[in-house]
């Protein structure tokens, strides 16, 4: 079993709980839109899912242009507003790495790659791994 806690040395110590086991079936990309079916990465085989029309590209403009097809737009911040989902998206010099969703207690939800996903603070997962937040973008809850 992987230690999560030396991948992403935030959650030593922190209050984090694993709330599903690990899968290679979607990532944190797809995760944090709702979707479960599918790997979401602009990968230049188009191995991966990628929304059409959203430039195929490791940068930050074409992450937020693949949440934009999705309705989110860049907020400015991760306070929690009840009538907005939230998402973070973390990058490095790299670009981006990672994508979290806020929860409707103000906590984030994460999935670590192929690992487990994971209920946390958002800056728990700041580090080497991931880089630190760059953005952050919402969009109104949808009311049944």
């Amino acid at each position: 079993m992987v230690d999560l806690e030396t991948i992403f040395p935030g959650l030593a110590g922190a209050t984090y709980q694993v709330t599903s086991p690990a899968t290679g079936l979607y990532n944190c990309i797809a995760w944090s839109t709702g979707d479960l079916s599918r790997w979401w990465w602009p990968d230049a085989l188009k191995q991966r899912y990628w929304p059409p029309g959203v430039a195929r590209e490791e940068t930050v403009a074409a992450f937020q242009d693949a949440f934009a097809g999705l309705g989110f737009a860049v907020c400015q911040n991760e306070s929690l507003e009840p009538e907005f989902e939230k998402i973070a998206l973390f990058a490095d010099d790299e670009g981006p790495q990672h994508a979290a969703r806020q929860l409707l207690n103000g906590r984030w939800t994460s999935k670590l790659g192929e690992l487990e996903d994971v209920e946390h603070d958002l800056h728990d997962l700041e580090g080497v791994e991931y880089g630190k937040v760059v953005v952050f973008l919402s969009r109104p809850i949808a009311v049944p």
